[in-house]
């Protein structure tokens, strides 16, 4: 795969970068921020080879291209122009201008961008506390080795350390100078404040009491500081002279905001802390079996939407407040449910795509990264993605009942089950066997249906038109329209209808609308023209009984909604409802086939295109 043809076909697609205010990424997916998101095209994206799919949510446009991300943001951000808007930090230009202003997409994006860059650093220091918390166990390795304490130093110094980096990551984002904000966080943790700490000495600030508070490892009471930095510092630069500022403005704000953190903004945020730990603390005290429920089911819909970061945020502040969280082994019981159903899939499935798909997918979501598994595989065939929740529900359950805690923070996986050792391991063991094997189990059994992998394979082939309404496919010749049975308008197929919802046969654009609503011109990305004509002479209803659900120039998927008709009122009204789908530019094709063998098929037609003709001109 070429990441740079990637990256530029993802960058003409949402609008250029004229429209880019805003990129940067996380595990899987390249988030933007656009001006105006309308100017996007998300269909274009999702059909781009090597993008899973598109998700709009909490004010983010979010491409989702799996484990490469890292490698086409660095393409895309090598892109002329882009590095300006690569982790910017600006308000979109779309929020300016409206002076519109969402608090929680602001707050997700934020959260997003300040823990993203070092997630992964984090992820792999929480795995080696957890494998030298069973090698102990286990009595392979002593806390008093020489080996044990270079590891054990090594998987908790980003944990120790977390007001540096959440100061660095926070300071990009809000732009403000990142080494002031590095040795703010620095002084909160410096050896002599902690010493006063853990004497529980009281400093005097000039006559102003700093009540002794430990921030290693703490996340709310920085990220208050640097935000405090981001209003102070500007003021600085515009009231100190250009020659001198680069010195003085670092100097006040040292000054002024480590006295100011320390005796306010600092127990606000430990305040903060402690009240969302007291929250979640609450809701897991009144059922740990049904807090188990709720979040396993549930917890892959959040990720759909992005907006799982929150949650995230307060998984490191548990471990950071409590020594433990209770969420994370819940939440593995929902990535490895994502991984059993799209294994499911792969055990059931006779189509060779769906099964390559599915079982790439399958082993990714294993290892913590369940976005091919839900895009590409679970969440198109839809009943796997249920018979995950169901199962995920139940192992979620099991594991809250059992309370089992995370002695650190990493992302749910295979890989994290030994950080959930102590206090109900068994239980996590049990909850994770039901999520995954129930998962297998569900999905091989009810959740795929040879239909839906149909279904899911036809919209891949750029040469097929799917069946846009519930109906009997007739040929084009039994319709009872001389100028359609004739093919004077080009080759097709009609359609006795049984509902009255037309739906993209194609992922393309409406070339056009008729007034009327009773027909529709599409043109495929692969180049095929199709005319979708609701009934015979129905133009004579003017439009009574139709309803266009898209207009000119849009973009379409298959199975989005084009028109919505009453099927029982144009019959009662004396016209014939059946339906017909024209290729109108069948001259470009060798043969346009009609799917009359198989009435359980969704493929409607299958068009072969014509070979180019040899000529001397072709074999210069």
């Amino acid at each position: 795969m070429s990441y740079q043809k990637l990256a530029k076909d993802i960058l003409d697609g949402v609008g250029g970068k004229e429209n880019v205010n805003e990129v940067w990424h996380c595990a899987t997916r390249l988030r933007f921020k656009l001006n105006d998101v309308s100017t996007a095209d998300t269909k274009k994206i999702e059909n781009t080879d090597g993008v899973i799919t598109v998700v709009n949510s909490a004010g983010q446009y979010q491409v989702v291209v799996g484990n490469s991300v890292a490698q086409v943001y660095d393409a895309l951000t090598s892109l002329p122009g882009m590095a300006l808007h690569a982790s910017s930090n600006n308000e979109s230009a779309s929020e300016k201008r409206t002076g519109k202003f969402n608090p929680v997409s602001q707050l997700m994006d934020f959260v997003s961008a300040v823990f993203t860059p070092f997630l992964g650093a984090l992820a792999g220091s929480g795995i080696l506390k957890g494998i030298l918390a069973l090698f102990t166990t286990m009595n392979w390795i002593s806390t008093d080795s020489g080996a044990y304490k270079i590891w054990n130093a090594a998987s908790d110094a980003i944990f120790y350390f977390l007001p540096i980096f959440l100061a660095f990551t926070a300071a990009k984002k809000l732009k403000v100078n990142p080494f002031v904000a590095v040795s703010l966080a620095g002084a909160l943790i410096h050896p002599s404040l902690v010493e006063i700490v853990s004497n529980s000495q009281t400093i005097d600030f000039f006559g102003i009491p700093i009540i002794p508070i430990t921030y290693t490892a703490s996340v709310f009471p920085i990220l208050l500081s640097i935000w405090g930095l981001s209003y102070l510092e500007p003021l600085l630069n515009k009231f100190f002279p250009e020659s001198i500022r680069n010195m003085l403005t670092p100097l006040v704000s040292l000054v002024i905001m480590l006295p100011l953190t320390l005796a306010v903004i600092g127990p606000l945020g430990t305040k903060i802390s402690d009240l969302f730990a007291m929250v979640l603390l609450a809701i897991f005290g009144f059922s740990p079996l049904l807090a188990g429920l709720v979040l396993g089911a549930f917890h892959q819909s959040i990720v759909i939407f992005g907006v799982h970061w929150a949650l995230i945020t307060l998984m490191i502040n548990n471990v950071a407040n409590q020594g433990y969280d209770q969420w994370l082994p819940i939440v593995c019981a929902a990535v490895l449910s994502q991984a059993g159903a799209a294994l499911g899939v792969f055990l059931k499935t006779k189509d060779a795509k769906i099964k390559g798909l599915s079982g790439s997918a399958a082993i990714t979501a294993i290892f913590g990264i369940t976005e091919p598994a839900i895009y590409g595989v679970t969440l198109k065939l839809k009943r796997p993605f249920y018979c995950a929740m169901i199962a995920a529900g139940i192992g979620g359950a099991v594991i809250g009942s059992f309370e089992v805690h995370a002695s650190t923070f990493t992302f749910p996986s295979l890989l994290a089950i030994p950080t959930y050792l102590g206090q109900g391991f068994i239980g996590e063991v049990i909850g994770l066997i039901i999520a995954f094997f129930g998962a297998v189990i569900l999905t091989y059994f009810f959740g795929v249906s040879n239909k839906s992998v149909t279904n899911l394979s036809d919209q891949a082939n750029p040469n097929e038109v799917v069946v846009p309404v519930n109906g009997q496919i007739v040929p084009l010749s039994s319709v009872s329209d001389e100028v359609f049975a004739s093919e004077a308008m080009g080759k097709g197929a009609g359609i006795v209808p049984i509902s009255g919802i037309v739906t993209a046969p194609v992922n393309g654009t409406v070339s056009s609308v008729y007034k009327t609503g009773h027909a529709i011109g599409i043109v495929s990305d692969s180049g095929i023209e199709l005319l979708i004509h609701i009934g015979i002479n129905t133009v004579k209803l003017k439009g009574q009984h139709f309803k266009p659900l898209v207009k000119e120039n849009d973009r379409i998927g298959i199975d989005d909604k084009l028109v919505e008709f009453n099927l029982e009122q144009i019959k009662a009204a004396g016209y014939d409802p059946t339906v017909m789908v024209i290729v109108t530019n069948s001259f470009n094709y060798d043969q346009v086939h009609v799917n009359l063998e198989d009435p359980n098929s969704k493929q409607l037609l299958h068009v072969i295109p014509a070979k180019p003709s040899v000529s001397s001109s072709n074999l210069v």
